[in-house]
């Protein structure tokens, strides 16, 4: 086995955890060193697994893949469980923001918005965080009061984006 490609490996001991008909299973990295054509077959496999009834728990830092296929995600550091859930579940619980492409929009436009902070601002292009309690709408037609708007657009954080602001010092430090 040691032979084999890292691949390969991965295969194997795929196959030696299904052998025995697991009634779960748990999985570390299966996904490190596949090419893609790899992931898609390890995708299925384990996907075929859940189908059947089978919980599939399984790590990974490969947050694309596991924002791709898992039903569920949990976000663990220093031991402790700091996110859990869907992923859509997960982003609703993240920061209400939005992308708006303003060009004649100057620093200040947003003032006149309750709780609105600019996260960043690129130009034509802003970032606006708001509190939840704010009006899509009155972010837009503050932004339509500067000018022509070009985009308007909820910001849809990737799990990527998601672990980041879970794994902040004061999330952190809560879950201690």
């Amino acid at each position: 086995i040691q032979r084999l490609s890292h691949g390969n490996q991965q295969r194997v001991q795929l196959a030696a955890a299904l052998v025995f008909d697991p009634v779960m299973l748990v999985l570390d990295e299966p996904f490190a060193g596949l090419d893609p054509e790899a992931v898609d077959s390890m995708s299925k496999v384990l996907h075929e697994r859940a189908a059947a009834g089978v919980p599939v728990i399984f790590s990974s830092h490969q947050l694309e893949l596991v924002e791709r296929i898992s039903d569920r995600v949990g976000i663990i550091q220093r031991g402790h469980l700091v996110a859990c859930g869907t992923v859509d579940e997960l982003r609703s619980g993240g920061p209400n923001r939005f992308w708006v492409d303003a060009p004649s929009a100057r620093a200040g436009w947003t003032g006149s918005l309750s709780g609105a902070q600019v996260v960043r601002n690129d130009g034509t292009r802003w970032l606006i965080e708001l509190e939840s309690a704010s009006s899509d709408q009155a972010v837009l037609q503050a932004a339509l009061a500067t000018g022509p708007v070009r985009e308007f657009r909820r910001d849809v954080p990737s799990l990527l984006d998601i672990f980041r602001e879970a794994m902040t010092e004061d999330r952190v430090a809560a879950a201690s």
